[in-house]
Order: C-alpha cells, then sequence, then structure tokens
C-alpha cells in the first residue's frame, strides 16, 4: 500500500475551510483508492502548514490514477492560486507493526 501525505501553506489561512472543501470533492475517485482525510488547522495547536490531506491507495499504479484523473486535475487546477507552499511524502506501507 501507499500512503500518500500532502502539506500545504495558504496565502490566506482564512480560506482553509474552503481549500478542504474543494479537497473533499476527491474522496474516492479510483479504485484501489483505500483511505482519504483531510485536516485544517487548529487555532489552539502549533503548526506550520494550513490543511493536510492523508490518503491510502492499494499500489503506486492506483495513486497513478487518483493524480492523473480529470477531476483531480480540474480541483488541482481550481485550488493552485490559494496555495504559497505544498509538501508532499508518498512512501510505502509494509503492513510491519510500527514501533512507538
Amino acid at each position: 500500500m501507499i500512503r500518500h501525505v500532502v502539506m500545504w501553506e495558504l496565502h490566506d489561512p482564512a480560506r482553509a475551510g474552503e481549500f478542504r472543501d474543494a479537497l473533499a470533492t476527491c474522496a474516492s475517485l479510483v479504485d484501489g483508492q483505500r483511505g482519504y482525510e483531510l485536516a485544517v488547522k487548529s487555532d489552539a495547536l502549533p503548526a506550520t502548514v494550513d490543511v493536510c490531506l492523508i490518503a491510502t491507495f492499494d499500489d503506486a499504479d492506483a495513486l497513478r490514477r487518483y493524480q492523473q484523473h480529470p477531476a483531480h486535475q480540474a480541483m488541482s487546477a481550481r485550488i493552485a492560486p490559494l496555495r504559497r507552499q505544498r509538501h508532499v511524502l508518498d512512501f510505502v506501507i509494509d503492513g510491519a507493526p510500527r514501533a512507538r
């Protein structure tokens, strides 16, 4: 499985809810998309980004289909002007228990 983590810093943090709502339209676009979590920075907690996406895919091919899906591409183009910075980390989930 592949975990896809994307974090954004916005030009105007007050638009984080609008940004999150746009991302939510891509919650189940392709077969092999298993999880899709969105978070917006809380004023009560420290953070260096405004919005975060954590998505899970069966494999790299499912992630590629998601990224190339027309709805995803249209949404990305729509929200691009709102973002100041974007950070991405894709990694393999091996199923082994994690150390705490």
